[in-house]
Formats: C-alpha cells, sequence, structure tokens
C-alpha cells in the first residue's frame, strides 16, 4: 500500500464511487474488504491513522463473551461464537486459541460457572476450540503457579480466541487494497455534499497537503466510531446523541506475574465487569474497567483510580501484588456503546451493534464489539445496495482468506503475526544485514519492520510505526520512548521527510508517551 498512490485516485472529474465510507477502525475496515470483495468501487477516509481509537485498545480477545451469556443475550453469543470461529480460520496467523482458567474460591462456583461454560462450549458447535472441564486445586495450581492459592477450591478451564487487533487492521487494509479499494489514512470527512436533501458525497481535507476534496458516492457510510454522533449532526444538526460512551483501562506487566500459556478470567467484579489476566507477547495484560465519560476524543487518558482499580483486583489474585512500578504501559480505549434507554449503566449496556439509515440517506454502524465486525460490515453493505442503488452481489468474507494468512507456530511471538509478509522481511535483513537489528533491546521488533511498515503498511508517523504497525508502545512505554528516535531516522529516510520532522515526530512521541504510564 502507497497512500501517495491512493490520494492519487481522488482527482479524477466526474468519478463517482459506489461507496464511501468515513472511519477506519474494526468496523470500517471491515465494511471496506466487504464492499471491495464484492466487486463495489470503494473508498475509505480515516482521520487519523487506521485502528488509532477503540480498535487498537482492546482486550485482545475474539471471543462468544461469558458476561453476555450471564446477561442472558444469548443471540449475541451465537452470533460472537460463529465468527470467532470463522476468523480463527480466515487469519490463522493473528487469531489463536487460548486457554482461560475461572478460579473457584467457593464451593459452589466451580458447579455454578462449570454448568455456564458447558452451555457455552455447545452454543460454538463444530466452531468450538476444545471442550471446558473442571480442574482440581493442584490442576488449577499446576497451570497458574502465582494464582492466590488461599481458599483455592479448584477452577474450570475454557477456551475463546486472542488476536492482535491493530496487525488485524492492518491485514485487513491490506486486503481491501488487494481488492481494489482505495484506502486513505490521515484525511478527515470535514462535511457532507447534498443535493435536494440527499447525501451525494463528502468534503475531505488531506492533513499532510492540506488539500480538501469534495468527493462523490452512491452510499455514504459513518463508520467513526466514537466519533459517529459528529458526524450525523453534520447531517442533521438537531439529532440527538444516541451513543453512551464507556473507558476502559488495561495494565500491561512483566510475565513474572502470570508465567505459563493460561489467562485468568474473574465473572464477576465490584463494577459489574469481568476482569481477564491475559498471556500477550510474553507481557500480561490485565483489564479491563468500565467508567461513563462524556465526550470523544482520539487519546483517552487512565484516570488513578482506574489505575487503582485493576491493581487492586489483580492482587486479590495473583500471589505477587503488582504495584505502580511494575507497570509496562496503561492503555485506554473508548466504547461506542448504543444505549436508548439513558438509565442503563455502562457495564450493562448490550454490545449489539446498531445500523440505521437517516432521512438523507447516511448509513451508521456502531455498537458491536470486535469479534463481530465481518457480521457488522455485512449488514452495512447489504444496507448499502439498497440505500445507493447498487446491484446486488452476495457476500463472500465468510470464506474470505485475510492478507498474510498462513498457520501460525509462533502465537507468543509478535513475528508470527506478520504470517507470509515475514518473508519480505527477512528479504530486506538479507540485503541489508543492519535491519536485523532490534530497535531497542527491550522490544521484539527490528529494523526491518520499521521499513515494512512505511511501504507496505502506509505508517506516516513514528507513533504509527511504535503503536499499532508494532505494539512496542503497549509492550514496554519507556522502551518505545527510547527508540523514537532511531524509528524516526528511519521513517524520515523512507520518506524524505526532513531533520526537523524527525525532531518534532520525537518530540510528540514523547508527549504522547505520558499518556501509556502511570
Amino acid at each position: 500500500m502507497n497512500r501517495f498512490e491512493m490520494v492519487d485516485r481522488l482527482p479524477e472529474k466526474d468519478k463517482i464511487w459506489d461507496i464511501i465510507i468515513a472511519g477506519g477502525g474494526a468496523t470500517g475496515m471491515g465494511a471496506v474488504v466487504d464492499a471491495a470483495s464484492r466487486g463495489y468501487s470503494v473508498l475509505l477516509l480515516e482521520q487519523h491513522d487506521f485502528a488509532k481509537s477503540t480498535s487498537s485498545r482492546s482486550t485482545k480477545l475474539i471471543h462468544g463473551g461469558v458476561r453476555y451469556l450471564q446477561q442472558g443475550n444469548i443471540s449475541l453469543v451465537l452470533e460472537a461464537l460463529h465468527e470467532r470461529g470463522l476468523l480463527i480460520q480466515n487469519a490463522p496467523h493473528l487469531v489463536h486459541n487460548q486457554a482461560f482458567i475461572v478460579p473457584a474460591y467457593d464451593w459452589w462456583s466451580g458447579p455454578f460457572y462449570g454448568i455456564g461454560l458447558k452451555v457455552y462450549d455447545m452454543m460454538a458447535g463444530k466452531l468450538g476450540l476444545g471442550p471446558s472441564r473442571r480442574l482440581s486445586r493442584e490442576q488449577t495450581l499446576d497451570r497458574i503457579s502465582t494464582l492466590e492459592p488461599d481458599e483455592l477450591q479448584g477452577g474450570i478451564i475454557y477456551y475463546d480466541g486472542q488476536f492482535d487487533d491493530a496487525r488485524l487492521i492492518i491485514n485487513l487494509s491490506q486486503t481491501a487494497a488487494e481488492l481494489g479499494a482505495t484506502i486513505i489514512n490521515y484525511m478527515p470527512v470535514t462535511g457532507l455534499i447534498k443535493k435536494g436533501g440527499l447525501i451525494g458525497g463528502v468534503v475531505a481535507r488531506d492533513e499532510e497537503s492540506g488539500k480538501e476534496y469534495q468527493i462523490h458516492g452512491r452510499a455514504i457510510v459513518n463508520a467513526t466510531g466514537i466519533f459517529a454522533d459528529s458526524l450525523v449532526k453534520m447531517d442533521k444538526p438537531d439529532n440527538p446523541d444516541f451513543l453512551t460512551l464507556s473507558q476502559g483501562i488495561h495494565i500491561v506487566l512483566d510475565n513474572d506475574f502470570l508465567p505459563g500459556d493460561s489467562a485468568i478470567m474473574v465473572p464477576h467484579t465490584s463494577d459489574g465487569r469481568v476482569l481477564f489476566a491475559i498471556p500477550w507477547y510474553k507481557k500480561v495484560i490485565i483489564g479491563t474497567t468500565e467508567t461513563p465519560i462524556q465526550n470523544p476524543t482520539l487519546e483517552p487518558r487512565p484516570r488513578e483510580e482506574e489505575i487503582n482499580f485493576l491493581l487492586e483486583h489483580a492482587a486479590q489474585y495473583l500471589t505477587r501484588d503488582p504495584a505502580e512500578n511494575d507497570i509496562l504501559s496503561v492503555f485506554t480505549g473508548i466504547r461506542p456503546l448504543v444505549n436508548l434507554d439513558s438509565n442503563e449503566k455502562t457495564a450493562k449496556i448490550s454490545r449489539d451493534h446498531f445500523l440505521f439509515v437517516s432521512d438523507s440517506g447516511l448509513i451508521t454502524i456502531t455498537g458491536g464489539k470486535w469479534t463481530t465486525y465481518r457480521k457488522m460490515a455485512e449488514d452495512t453493505i447489504d444496507q448499502a445496495q439498497m440505500v445507493g442503488g447498487l446491484s446486488e452481489k452476495p457476500c463472500p468474507t465468510r470464506n474470505l482468506k485475510i492478507h498474510g494468512w498462513e498457520n501460525n507456530d509462533f502465537p507468543s511471538e509478535p513475528v508470527g503475526s506478520y504470517g507470509t509478509d515475514i518473508s519480505e522481511i527477512r528479504e530486506l535483513i538479507r540485503k541489508d544485514p543492519d535491519l536485523g537489528n532490534l530497535i531497542h533491546a527491550k522490544l521484539p521488533y527490528n529494523q526491518a519492520m520499521v521499513i515494512q511498515a512505511v511501504r507496505k503498511e502506509m505508517a506516516r508517523t513514528v507513533e504509527d510505526v511504535l503503536s499499532r504497525r508494532t505494539r512496542s508502545l503497549l509492550l514496554d512505554t519507556r522502551a518505545s520512548r527510547e527508540a523514537a528516535p532511531l524509528v524516526a531516522r528511519l521513517v524520515a529516510s523512507e520518506l524524505n521527510f526532513s531533520r526537523e520532522w524527525e525532531e518534532q515526530q520525537v518530540s510528540a512521541f514523547t508527549a504522547l508517551c505520558d499518556n501509556y504510564l502511570p
């Protein structure tokens, strides 16, 4: 993918795209893949970088949702379990089977959760990842040696999916590009083009050149996630907000706190959420919280009480109590929840997706969850066919292999997430052995991966590389900050940017790192 080539496709006079999509997160990227796979001419515009917001800040799980089963949302669980199975088939380099253990500290919790998880297995059917079963106290501690042993009765083991969210977005963008889609980051939609009361296009601004574009399309899709209300108000200024925003944070620790390959799932915390402690790329992710907030932002900040909440709850279940100075990073995401009942607490609001069409024809898709992104996209493009008067074409994405498709023998290693692209990275190193050097001794990424990010993955900034093309910022914020000058030099060399640009990038990334540390 090359951004310059993508932007060059825009000035064509009188071009009318079949579908224009605003938003480059999971929902928008799923929709552009779906539309392109059906053969439509499709353009995706993202205001910042792909997966900048919510979609790169998940708990890294592709799951049916045990909590939703507890809440009685059977249809969502069934849909999510089905989609989980499809995604593991379509992107095995990014999605893999993860064992979870529910520790039982009361005599009744083992049978209670054991029965529920058997139902979970049954709902997955042929796409299940393995049967759940009861574990003795000894078996539980054998799998998780750092689990608090006092009063432990045993546990239940079950299986769900784990993935790399930002890498999946990048591979989806590459898939879309290979199917003929045009996708552009750093190009926000700043207005809507209307004629006769109907939307017929968008106004967009290229953040790199400052140039403004008038772009026409038959169907316009609002897939802007937490910013969906803003685009709806461009269409209808007096439209009431329909999103309730909820902030969730995760803390990242060394794997000494949770050695081995099993995760912990606590079904119910004091704020009504499920708590996870999950091994990921040889670190441990603990999360998440549920804090209502008022306004969307691209860079939410963790609150002290959220960090304390996770530390306190982690200490209840781990023999080694994590402290603030053990935290390698804190990452914060905002969930767009469609709350048609404003009295509901955020933890209880459904994660079903919400699709509607305004009187002027703006198609808005929001809500949902990462696991069901493909189904959300299918529903959205089905709707776009009707709104845009497009010829009806079936959705082929149930069995569409995602770019990089390859069985992953090293799911705990970031290199495994590159799939077939690892051969290109090795070729870069063969031509220039220095590119095989790590960007930092504490980070599992080499310099060739930075070059690959710029040449083939449309990275434009140091943040793009260290946060989303690699996951360095999340794995170790301090090490990432120290790696920033080297990464800036590599990116600037590839894009012919100036020394001044390098200095600005290092300064901006250093400031950004403050958001990822307590």
